[in-house]
């Protein structure tokens, strides 16, 4: 028993320091953004800033918080994240919750089809032909409809409903409940930790994605907060410089500018996290059994 007790000793410090090493990894690199975002030029210029601002200089964040098209790419993409998530919820749930039973003819070629979809794809040029045909480029719809369902997020939470117990639902039929209350009243409610992870998983894919953007998009007022920053950190200095009112080239750098977006784009996602994480490893544990 001793013998047991301390090798299991060496084993959870071997994986602290495992751990330690990867959030140190992780967040070494936004510390960093954090530091250039508030140094002054010269010092990012020497290259003296690593871990701690140096010259602290607040002047990029102001000239991000008082740039107009910051601001409303920021409110769209919330609107946009927030919309998308519920449609894509209600989608999936819609969608998970009738495979999981037996009673659904032709469930097995179903399931075959939605999965078939995660190997292939038309491409970016079939999509843009049919988004054109179905006039919705350069709209909100574009980026909402195609990306709707994840099949993947629906696997999961087709498997965490698959291992509920299936006499909760047989007692709610004795008592005359119909499918539709079953889903709302008994389902959905103990399904809260698998909901909020696939939540989190949806809204954290629409927040980053910029791509489609990119493609279906020319209207720089459809344009969301991650695009506005990759076409920040690709631009030149000079230009950046010129995009934000009241930007005072004297006293602010490209890195300054650059860093500043990050971190403003970064923030209200991860402000995100701690509301659900106390559902995070739950769902994704109890998602995880397999079928």
């Amino acid at each position: 028993m001793k013998k047991m007790k301390t090798g299991f000793g060496k084993l959870d410090f071997l994986f602290t320091v495992i751990v330690g090493a990867a959030v140190l990894v992780t967040i070494i690199p936004f510390l960093n953004v954090i530091a250039m975002s508030l140094s002054s030029p010269e010092a990012i210029t020497r290259g003296s800033v690593w871990l701690w601002p140096a010259g602290l200089n607040a002047e990029a964040y102001k000239a991000v918080f008082t740039d107009l098209s910051m601001i409303w790419a920021l409110v769209y993409t919330i609107i946009l994240t927030i919309f998308y998530t519920v449609l894509a919820m209600i989608l999936t749930v819609l969608l998970a919750y009738p495979l999981t039973k037996n009673r659904l003819r032709g469930r097995k070629f179903f399931t075959f089809i939605f999965v078939f979809t995660m190997y292939f794809s038309g491409g970016v040029i079939p999509e843009y032909i049919l988004f054109k045909n179905l006039k919705i480029i350069n709209t909100m719809t574009v980026l909402v409809i195609p990306g709707l369902l994840s099949v993947y997020n629906m696997i999961i939470l087709k498997s965490f409903l698959m291992g509920l117990p299936a006499s909760i639902e047989e007692s709610a039929y004795l008592d005359g409940a119909s499918d539709f209350c079953i889903l709302f009243k008994i389902i959905l409610p103990l399904s809260k930790p698998i909901l909020a992870t696939l939540c989190l998983f949806y809204a954290v894919f629409r927040w980053n994605t910029f791509q489609d953007v990119l493609y279906f998009v020319t209207n720089s007022k459809l344009y969301t907060l991650q695009l506005k920053l990759n076409m920040l950190i690709n631009i030149t200095q000079s230009s950046e410089l010129t995009q934000f009112e009241g930007a005072n080239p004297t006293r602010i750098a490209a890195e300054n500018i650059k860093s500043a977006s990050i971190i403003f784009a970064t923030v209200p996602i991860v402000l995100v996290y701690p509301w659900l994480q106390k559902y995070f490893v739950t769902g994704m544990t109890l998602g995880a059994v397999k079928e």
